[in-house]
């Protein structure tokens, strides 16, 4: 894979993917421009500027005895830029864009549960306009040669009823071919947000004569260690109830998942390979559900409150309210399979192979632990 020496932008660089994404294209050398809300806001930056690349290594001509010989050397080279923007502030893009020649838009809101008055402010306007005033500011940047967009398997299925469904009518598992038409701004109005913002972002090239290509990235639930953990993250909110014993009694729920490694080097392959644009594609390291991933990771940790047993599907049906789900969530969910297929990914971004699950599971469990975020169990040997 050829890495270009120009800069390259993401949005939604402080967050659990962005950071990833950021690390690994540090570490190939690029330089990262970084739109943030506000950088004078050093602790929600500090995760970034503290890893390995932040700056270059460059030499200088100094001497012990001449005066400030030092002073140049001592200022570096950023390799790591910050700029201020917002997602629903137009043009706000137009300054980190520039010099730029591949912008990798991951900035969304990641939340499952919203109330239903909130639904339009709190996801669709962010997910749908921010996607679009990313590609139209991209298309006033001439040195844009490529987006990268994050979307979901959410704008493939929403459970495993859709899989299910899939399966029957066309003999195949659900691919870059499927669309989501199950969900609804009352029922999964995360994954209506990503279907829509993909949606509208295939309308946008279709509609304009752009002056650079797009390549959709649909991870599915992304789980392994971040650059740090990010507390308020979904995927860090699920390995803490994993490890606490919130989740020692699970439903029967099938998962896909990703390591977060493995999105960011999809995000990588669909930013610099050769003809991949104008395609999306399904990363997904393993379809599995809680209590598969409950016993990988008590093969290492076998002393904490791990999933060991499940509540029976009609249970949760009649609790559900109690819980916070509806019962359609169960009926949907609950005892069905959730499996979407990798192929593409793998064939033609060049990734090899997925993470084993383990790896990701144990990584990011041993990460929680080690930070206090999952609380310390001694061990009982």
């Amino acid at each position: 894979m050829k890495i270009p020496i120009t800069p390259v932008m993401v949005t939604g660089s402080t967050g659990y993917v962005g950071g990833v994404l950021v690390k690994q294209l540090l570490k190939a050398g690029l330089t990262v421009h970084c739109p943030v809300r506000d950088p004078a806001k050093e602790s929600k930056l500090q995760h970034l500027k503290d890893l390995d690349g932040s700056e270059k290594l460059k030499f200088f001509k100094a001497d012990l005895l001449t005066k400030g010989s030092y002073l140049e050397s001592m200022k570096g080279e950023e390799k790591l830029k910050f700029f201020k923007a917002d997602l629903l502030t137009k043009g706000s893009y137009l300054e980190p864009m520039k010099g730029c020649s591949v912008v990798f838009h991951l900035a969304a809101p990641f939340i499952t549960v919203v109330p239903k008055d909130k639904v339009q402010e709190v996801l669709l306007d962010p997910s749908i306009k921010g996607a679009l005033n990313v590609l139209e500011s991209a298309n006033a940047e001439s040195s844009i040669k490529r987006v990268v967009m994050t979307s979901s398997i959410a704008a493939i299925v929403t459970d495993g009823t859709d899989c299910e469904e899939a399966l029957k009518r066309t003999g195949k598992m659900c691919n870059e071919e499927t669309w989501n038409e199950s969900a609804t701004e009352t029922f999964s109005p995360y994954a209506l947000s990503k279907t829509m913002a993909e949606k509208a972002a295939w309308a946008f090239m279709k509609e304009n004569d752009c002056s650079y290509e797009l390549a959709v990235c649909n991870p599915s639930f992304v789980l392994g260690p971040g650059v740090k953990v990010f507390e308020g993250s979904e995927s860090y909110a699920f390995m803490k109830k994993m490890g606490d014993g919130t989740y020692k009694k699970t439903p029967d729920i099938s998962m896909a998942v990703v390591d977060v490694r493995d999105v960011a080097r999809g995000h990588m392959a669909a930013g610099f390979l050769p003809s991949v644009t104008g395609e999306r594609y399904i990363l997904n390291g393993a379809n599995t559900n809680i209590l598969d991933m409950g016993k990988v990771i008590f093969e290492a940790y076998p002393d904490y409150p791990l999933p060991s047993s499940r509540i029976p599907k009609w249970l949760i049906y009649c609790i559900a309210p109690l819980l916070g789900q509806t019962r359609q969530y169960v009926s949907r969910s609950v005892g069905t399979n959730k499996d979407l297929d990798n192929a593409k990914s793998l064939r033609k971004l060049e990734l090899g192979e997925y993470t084993p699950l383990a790896k990701t599971l144990n990584d990011m469990f041993k990460q929680c632990v080690d930070n206090g975020f999952i609380p310390f169990v001694e061990s009982k040997q």
